[in-house]
């Protein structure tokens, strides 16, 4: 699909001032070309635009009538995919939007994770991964429109569903996906960072963003409409009001009836179970749209699954997934697939799921390669690529780019591992500075440390008849050792480990020792619960029964 060209000649009277232009841009270029892609800023629209430009811009304009979406004067049908610019290394971002153009797409959905660009309060990243405005004009140099998630709150299988950690230690306690003040003005101090960035990237701006999202899912959490409100009108305030702002829930009556926006500058999307009838759906979706504002959009449509630690790898039928694609643009309708490529959930970012109890814990896998149709490695020679790419082409007229060959692979051979040091040397050499003395165990979160592993050290006196340790509450992974530090210099000794899933009491050994016994737990946070009722998933949540007293804390950041 080509985009309206931003470009034209210059009046006689401005041809100096443009020729200056021109030769400061090949400087800017050239330079460009050394700088090593992590390190680019991001380049905004200049504050003064030419009359010419200012009339292609006004002529650009995607919005909502009759129930479908217009671009341009010209009817539009979404064929999207989501693909998200955290999950995939800069230097592959090309790579795979170009894989999405030879799929057939025409629009890529991305969200916004909070929690990667503010890590601690006030400390805004917008460099490397986190650099959504040179992501964002990659789409657009590739002529894809965006439809951006702009959150707070995004689920996506992602740490805190998006929320940075660090909210769970303000007191007094946030409520979070709510209208409270506190948590709102926190969105609030957030959003003053990211949307005035996004604005020059709108569509009617001369950028891709055609449709901004608030929240996600809401209807499956809460029914906080006044909070709904309050984040349309922060949109609304930086956004203006020509940009379509969205919501996205379930489609079902009760999930569309608590997540919706009772306003008519609002849309409702839904998304539903792959190989469900869409058709229904999308005439229940108009209810809850304004007369002629109800196009039929599955903004997540999914193509695979995602996969908790110790399940099989998630599967679905490249046919099938094709098929359903077919029932909803064969008769006019839009479709964003979840996820055209999944990527890579880097460091801990991975998140969580729970069941009907918040010990039913699952936590997400390292990989997000979701059974996609182009794959974690970007490979895209696969069943499920060539069936949606079938059904695509008969809906989008636009030329499809020349598709990628799969990535070559190589065998680099066995890897030999040494230890360096062990876990009580670390100890030994934590600075004082990195301890926090404590009565009672204190979260990861109040401690400083929002992702990786938490050394609690204590210690108890031996009985003859042995001892046993009871945790009712770990978040997530406790591994227990015992030392006798005044005979075992240098020496741990592993006792068990007791699970957030598999609450067991920890025997401890009788351990004939001069001073008290010492008593080491090592806690892993292994993703925060990202959607449910569990959401206020605090690592960690450490409480010792029976005869322990902890006495200080060990906080380190090293992973192994």
């Amino acid at each position: 699909m080509a985009m309206t060209s931003r470009r034209s000649g210059p009046s006689t009277g401005r041809q100096t001032r443009h020729q200056l232009a021109f030769v400061l841009l090949l400087v800017l270029v050239a330079v460009g070309i050394y700088v090593p892609v992590l390190a680019l800023p991001s380049l905004s629209l200049p504050p003064e635009i030419p009359g010419d430009e200012k009339m292609i811009m006004m002529s650009r304009k995607f919005y909502i009538k009759d129930d479908s979406f217009w671009k341009d004067g010209n009817h539009f049908q979404i064929i999207g995919g989501d693909l998200h610019y955290f999950r995939v290394l800069p230097e592959y971002w090309e790579d795979r939007l170009l894989r999405a153009k030879a799929l057939g797409l025409n629009t890529i959905q991305v969200y916004v994770p909070w929690n990667l660009h503010e890590p601690k309060p006030g400390k805004m990243v917008f460099e490397s991964i986190g650099d959504l405005v040179s992501f964002l004009k990659l789409c657009d140099k590739l002529d894809f429109l965006v439809m951006l998630r702009a959150g707070p709150y995004i689920c996506g299988e992602w740490d805190l569903g998006g929320f940075p950690a660090w909210l769970l230690s303000v007191k007094p306690r946030l409520q979070l996906r709510t209208s409270d003040p506190a948590y709102l003005k926190l969105v609030e101090r957030w959003w003053d960072v990211l949307l005035p960035k996004v604005f020059p990237l709108l569509y009617s701006n001369g950028g891709p963003v055609i449709m901004v999202q608030i929240e996600n899912e809401y209807g499956s959490y809460g029914n906080d409409k006044a909070y709904l409100r309050k984040l349309v009108s922060m949109a609304r305030g930086h956004l203006g009001d020509d940009i379509i702002v969205y919501t996205t829930d379930g489609g079902t009556k009760a999930t569309l009836e608590k997540g919706t926006v009772p306003v008519d500058d609002v849309y409702s999307a839904v998304d539903f179970t792959t190989g469900d009838d869409p058709w229904p759906i999308f005439e229940l979706q108009k209810k809850f749209n304004a007369p002629g504002r109800s196009p039929p959009l599955s903004s997540e449509f999914y193509t695979g699954w995602l996969t908790h630690w110790g399940e099989k790898i998630a599967k679905t039928d490249a046919e099938s997934t094709a098929t359903s694609l077919e029932k909803i643009l064969s008769r006019n309708g839009s479709a964003v697939l979840y996820m055209v490529h999944g990527g890579t959930n880097f460091g801990f970012y991975n998140g969580a799921n729970t069941g009907s109890e918040e010990s039913d814990y699952k936590p997400d896998l390292t990989s997000y390669d979701y059974d996609a149709p182009i794959k974690e490695s970007g490979d895209i020679d696969n069943p499920k690529f060539q069936a949606l790419q079938r059904v695509i082409k008969k809906y989008n007229v636009a030329s499809h780019s020349i598709i990628p060959s799969n990535k070559q692979r190589k065998a680099y051979g066995p890897i030999k591992m040494q230890m360096t040091t062990s876990l009580i040397d670390l100890v030994s050499m934590t600075d004082p500075a990195d301890v926090i003395i404590s009565a009672n165990p204190i979260s990861m979160e109040s401690a400083g440390q929002m992702f990786g592993f938490l050394l609690y050290e204590s210690s108890y006196i031996a009985k003859k008849s042995g001892n046993i340790l009871r945790i009712p509450k770990v978040h997530d992974r406790a591994q227990v050792f015992v030392s006798c530090l005044s005979q075992d210099v240098g020496v741990l000794r592993y006792i068990g480990t007791t699970e957030r899933w598999n609450n067991q009491p920890v025997s401890l050994p009788t351990i004939e020792c001069t001073t008290n016994t010492s008593l080491f737990i090592l806690v892993e946070n292994m993703g925060r619960v990202n959607y449910g009722p569990y959401i206020f998933d605090e690592k960690v949540r450490l409480m010792l029964q029976t005869f322990i007293i902890l006495t200080y804390v060990i906080n380190f950041s090293r992973s192994f």
